[in-house]
């Protein structure tokens, strides 16, 4: 029992980006403080990157690695359906990338974990829609340019039928049931712009690249819905 709970807690302390109080974690295990400081203590002692500061609650040391975990079967079942969703919604690289990640999975469970998850009886069907083809021919080129920040010119043809040039900064991809979308920064409105990426016909890379301005961000769009 005291193992699962010392790995329930590094599991904790990973997903976190600040401090997490120790209050916060015997609420979240269902244990008293003491025993999160006994148990933080042990963790330390094997040589865990954990520390812990005043007032502010413990953290993982930034710069070290911790090998995989054990997953729980609602963990399991979660990451199982999220990667038969994405073999199922697209057909190039993030299809194959899903396969390689579930893969690799599997293997860090050892053979009986892996063969429980290669196989778990969970099944997302999607159905083919018209411009399903029109957006896979895009979404590679666009999911690099967001990491690599750099500027686009795209050929873009709205539901109105008019064609138009937009010069954008690319921040993000939203997958709905029926259409990709683009978010973008566009030059030319001054403003945040949604493109469906089956009406892109044409992205060329302009060469130049953006950094990321208050207001202008993909969490900056986010925060307007």
């Amino acid at each position: 029992m005291k193992t699962l709970r010392l790995f329930a807690l590094l599991d904790q302390l990973r997903s976190a980006r600040h401090p997490v109080p120790a209050e916060t974690l015997a609420q979240k295990l269902g244990v008293s403080l003491r025993t999160i400081y006994r148990d933080m203590a042990s963790l330390q002692a094997m040589g865990a990157p954990v520390r812990g500061e005043s007032g502010l609650g413990y953290q993982l040391e930034r710069g070290y690695f911790l090998p995989p975990l054990q997953f729980d079967p609602d963990e399991m079942e979660a990451i199982m359906l999220g990667l038969r969703l994405v073999m199922a919604r697209d057909s190039g690289d993030l299809r194959d990338a899903a396969k390689r990640v579930s893969g690799k999975v599997a293997n860090a469970m050892g053979d009986e974990g892996g063969e429980r998850f290669q196989t778990l009886p969970l099944l997302a069907v999607t159905r083919e829609r018209p411009g399903d083809g029109d957006a896979a021919k895009w979404s590679s080129i666009l999911r690099r340019t967001i990491r690599e920040r750099r500027i686009l010119e795209l050929a873009y043809c709205g539901l109105d039928g008019r064609s138009s040039q937009r010069q954008v900064h690319p921040l993000g991809l939203t997958l709905f049931d029926d259409v990709w979308l683009l978010t973008a920064w566009c030059e030319m409105r001054q403003d945040f712009r949604n493109f469906r990426l089956d009406r892109i016909s044409g992205i060329r890379e302009t060469g130049t690249s953006f950094r990321p301005q208050n207001g202008r961000r993909f969490k900056d769009y986010l925060a307007k819905l």
